[in-house]
C-alpha cells in the first residue's frame, strides 16, 4: 500500500519498556511519481573527508535539481580499514535506476541498494562525531 509523502504512518508501541517508532516512508516526490526509501552503501569510496565533502556537494547539487527523482535524506560516514571513507546513504527515490542516474551525475560510487521497509528509532542519533 503506498501512501503520499505527508501522510506518514508512524506506529508506536512498547517493548520490554523501550519505547520504539516504526515508520512507514513511502510517498511522492512528483505529481504522480511514488517513492520508496533505500539504503545505498558505497564502500571505500573516497580517499578522505575532504574529497568525501566534494563529493557531497555535487550530489546535493545534482539531487536538488527538478525532476531528479531522488531525495538526499540523511548519510553516515563509514570509516574503512583501507583509512578511506565509505557512507551508508538514505534516499527517497522513484526507483533504483533513479538512483544509479544520480550516482553516475554526481560521480559517485554505488555497492548496493536495498529498499528500506521501515524504520525503527530506539533513541535520536548521537551528537554528530567529530572529525
Amino acid at each position: 500500500m503506498s501512501r503520499r509523502l505527508d501522510e506518514r504512518t508512524v506506529v508506536e508501541y512498547i517493548d520490554h519498556g523501550a519505547r520504539l517508532a516504526i515508520e512507514r516512508p513511502h510517498g511522492s516526490l512528483g505529481k504522480e511519481t511514488i517513492v520508496e526509501l533505500y539504503g545505498i552503501l558505497r564502500r571505500n569510496g573516497w580517499a578522505s573527508a575532504e574529497d568525501l565533502e566534494v563529493a557531497g556537494a555535487r550530489s546535493a547539487a545534482e539531487g536538488d535539481k527538478p525532476d531528479s527523482g531522488v531525495r538526499w535524506i540523511r548519510s553516515y560516514v563509514l570509516a574503512e580499514d583501507s583509512g578511506e571513507v565509505g557512507t551508508f546513504c538514505v534516499y527517497e527515490a522513484d526507483s533504483p535506476e533513479a538512483i544509479r542516474a544520480h550516482a553516475k551525475a554526481s560521480d559517485l560510487p554505488v555497492d548496493e541498494i536495498v529498499p528500506i521497509a521501515g524504520t525503527v528509532i530506539v533513541r535520536e542519533d548521537p551528537a554528530p562525531v567529530s572529525a
